[in-house]
């Protein structure tokens, strides 16, 4: 979807075409009302927070609506005691999936796969490591990982090294741009228009949650309420 299409169908829905009932809409602000409406559809299917409760990749319809969003970054490991940490997570980090790796330990020369079985909690970390069955193990092939200070922790126990680790997880999705359009925030003028990344039966989902945005935003509760069910009818 165009962005000149985008701004259309926005003011169409907020009975704007051509007419200066409530407050007149700036390129801002529709610009800003989309963006959020793309975090918050987002958050939205992977926590499960929608009309059908299902979360990212309970469904096949989850797995296509979210899987642009999905990246993987080869991670940069600090060995520290009991674990080994990775750099700051990417600056477009948004959701965790996964990390894989491979491990070695003494005069291994060739490491094996690692299986990270999941993100555990930070807090049950001291009886993770002292649980025979669910500590890190060479042995086993199997470890758990944990997210501290923007940061993934891979738990090793002291007893092997992590290479070749790749994170896998969800990214910011790609804010839009107006050409010619001010950011109030940051005085800053876009030079080119960016268009929105989602395919066009997602982005009419977005319009919807930017209408209810806006018509919140200017106390319009008729077109907030029609907007609001629109978008729990079609998450």
């Amino acid at each position: 979807m165009n962005n000149t299409t985008l701004q259309l169908k926005i003011k169409q829905r907020l009975n704007k075409l051509d007419s200066q009932d409530y407050d007149n809409l700036q390129c801002w602000q529709i610009v800003e009302a989309f963006n959020k409406a793309q975090v918050e559809w987002v958050r939205r299917q992977v926590q499960g927070v929608n009309i059908t409760k299902t979360g990212d990749e309970q469904t096949k319809m989850r797995i296509d609506d979210l899987q642009r969003l999905l990246k993987e970054k080869s991670v940069t490991l600090k060995k520290k005691d009991l674990y080994m940490e990775s750099d700051d997570l990417p600056a477009d980090y948004l959701f965790f999936k996964r990390i894989n790796g491979h491990a070695s330990k003494g005069c291994c020369d060739n490491p094996m796969a690692m299986t990270i079985t999941y993100l555990a909690e930070e807090e049950n970390v001291p009886l993770l490591l002292s649980d025979e069955l669910k500590k890190p193990s060479f042995e086993w092939g199997e470890t758990f990982c944990t997210l501290v200070g923007n940061k993934v922790r891979i738990y090793t126990n002291n007893d092997f090294e992590m290479h070749e680790v790749k994170l896998m997880y969800y990214r910011l999705p790609t804010f839009v741009e107006l050409n010619g359009c001010v950011d109030p925030y940051t005085t800053t003028q876009s030079t080119t228009d960016v268009l929105c990344e989602f395919k066009d039966d997602i982005a009419e989902i977005l319009v919807d949650v930017a209408v209810n945005i806006l018509s919140g935003d200017i106390e319009y509760m008729t077109q907030y309420q029609v907007s609001q069910q629109s978008v729990q009818e079609n998450s």
